[in-house]
């Protein structure tokens, strides 16, 4: 997995006042932390960070470069949450959270859907509904994907968690019950299906008005 590095400035003051200087000067307050670490308040640059941030969507480890007055220290780590000045949309506050090669940690993982389903070929439509998996693993077991064959959907079948093969290191955290696409009916199809369902109620009723009438 793809470890990018990032520099880092140890802030030697806290609160609004020097936050707000920092972002002026083109830096952002983030704080790395962790199970094994005490919190650390820390400014990058924000330049730098929106070139990270792009990569979001991707399981990017980030070694932070840590300057300490000249000291440098390297930590393991993932963005956990990033905040957003709502009118500006500019960076305002950023976590990192310390990652151990040898523990595991929960991520997502987006889908690869592979094949072309049986269904498509006869006039259904594929509905994708998730995009990601939920996984527990080791940093060094994550891969970039999951793929999943779906060639052999037709209408009217899904695919859920429970099929996807067991990967070796991975422990999926979605319910096994959880759908992750399906093969509708064509919509023209489904429309035909419900005029056909409410014009027959309406034709029983008017055959079921006449016999009361012919037998009075």
């Amino acid at each position: 997995m793809e470890a990018i590095a990032l520099n880092a400035l140890l802030r030697k003051e806290t609160g609004k006042g020097p936050a707000r200087r920092l972002r002026m000067a083109g830096y952002v307050p983030v704080v790395f932390y962790g199970p094994r670490a005490e919190a650390m308040p820390l400014s990058v640059s924000a330049a730098d960070l929106l070139k990270l941030m792009k990569k979001r969507e991707e399981n990017v480890f980030i070694r932070l470069i840590i300057d300490d007055g000249g000291k440098k220290l390297e930590k393991l780590s993932m963005v956990k949450e990033v905040q957003m000045e709502p009118v500006s949309r500019r960076f305002y506050h950023a976590d990192f959270y310390e990652i151990s090669m040898d523990k595991p940690f929960t991520f997502e993982i987006p889908i690869h859907f592979e094949g072309t389903p049986v269904g498509i070929e006869n006039g259904g439509e594929l509905q994708h509904v998730k995009r990601e998996l939920k996984v527990s693993c080791i940093p060094t077991k994550l891969p970039d994907f999951i793929a999943v064959d779906i060639s052999g959907l037709n209408i009217g079948d899904h695919l859920k968690v429970a099929d996807i093969q067991a990967i070796d290191g991975l422990t999926l955290l979605d319910s096994s019950e959880a759908v992750i696409a399906s093969i509708s009916a064509p919509r023209a199809t489904v429309a035909k299906i419900e005029t056909d369902e409410t014009e027959k109620p309406a034709e029983a009723a008017v055959v079921g008005r006449k016999s009361a009438k012919s037998g009075s």
